[in-house]
């Protein structure tokens, strides 16, 4: 079974371009940078971030890439729609999902996956 514990705070994603200043804050000030850890033991084959106002994930902001055991990566979250709250899923190669409703991305600034 796969859990997930967020700690903290300061926030990111991008599907469409977006202001930012010098700093990486986004047009309305806010950072919605999040390091994603993956501490599961499985490599995460996919990560999606959408906006909790709507049903759909977006894309898999990992692409071609993945995020293997222990690495983390730097995403900006920020989709230009100034929503803070998204929900976030994640697909390993043992087949495991785990799914979080309603992560506050204005005020974490890493997110991690763990079992």
């Amino acid at each position: 079974m796969l859990s997930a514990v967020s700690a903290a705070a300061a926030p990111a994603k991008p599907t469409a371009p977006v202001a930012q200043s010098q700093d990486g804050a986004s047009a309305d000030g806010r950072d919605r940078h999040v390091t994603i850890r993956n501490r599961t033991g499985w490599t995460m084959l996919s990560f999606y971030a959408s906006d909790a106002s709507t049903d759909d994930w977006e894309e898999d902001i990992l692409g071609e890439d993945v995020l293997e055991n222990r690495q983390n990566v730097r995403i900006n979250i920020d989709d230009g729609s100034g929503a803070c709250e998204y929900d976030f899923k994640a697909e390993f190669t043992n087949g495991e999902e785990l799914t979080r409703f309603g992560v506050n991305v204005c005020e974490v600034s890493e997110y991690t996956f763990s079992r």
